[in-house]
């Protein structure tokens, strides 16, 4: 939801749209991929590049990639690093968006990290971002000039949903669920910021539910 938000953000300031998509070994990846594609279709991507990162499934930690580990809901997260937190899995991502961009000439990576993530998962922090940045900055051609974008860092995912309903983000071909590619579980915590919110701006969410 919130890379879907970005994508068409992007696109909205003028840049065209190289799309990167990760399969990590998430329970819902096939979903996850086929809507990526949708979205790229929608903004006419330059480019849709599939990247598989697997080896996360070996490094585990994760009830994202690891079965043995059960999704919990929201309710029964509690606080501290949230279970489907993915050991250093943004700073992974961002390695291989870098050289992907740094090979096109591009001159942004936009990336969707958000309020309610920084409260929980550590790579999704400002100051990791900003350090990022630096590492972006050392570690490629000198005539290199790649900006980090994250323009939703200090937003909420209401304030994320509306400013894709001003976009017209097809939500309907987005997918957020951590457990069920079907039909969102609904209680997981991706599900749970999600359906809030929708249930904020008064607007049904497209996509099925159990």
């Amino acid at each position: 939801m919130d890379s879907s938000t970005l994508a068409y953000l992007a696109k909205s300031e003028g840049y065209e749209i190289y799309a990167l998509h990760f399969t990590y070994g998430q329970r819902t990846e096939e979903k996850e991929r086929e809507c990526a594609k949708r979205i790229a279709r929608h903004l006419n991507a330059v480019e849709f590049l599939d990247v598989s990162l697997t080896y996360l499934i070996q490094v585990g930690a994760s009830s994202l990639t690891d079965p043995s580990i059960p999704v919990k809901s929201h309710a029964e997260a509690g606080n501290g690093i949230p279970q489907t937190y993915v050991p250093f899995r943004n700073a992974n991502l961002l390695a291989v968006a870098t050289s992907f961009a740094e090979s096109r000439g591009a001159e942004a990576i936009y990336i969707g990290v958000q309020a309610s993530d920084y409260s929980g998962y550590p790579d999704c922090r400002p100051e990791f971002i900003d350090a990022f940045q630096q590492v972006i900055a050392l570690g490629t051609r000198p005539d290199t000039n790649i900006s980090l974008k994250t323009p939703f860092v200090h937003l909420n995912k209401t304030e994320i949903l509306k400013i894709g309903m001003d976009l017209k983000v097809p939500y309907e071909d987005t997918w957020s669920c951590y457990l069920d590619g079907e039909a969102a579980c609904g209680i997981c915590g991706s599900c749970h910021f999600r359906k809030e919110a929708f249930q904020a701006i008064g607007i049904d969410d497209p996509i099925p539910y159990r």
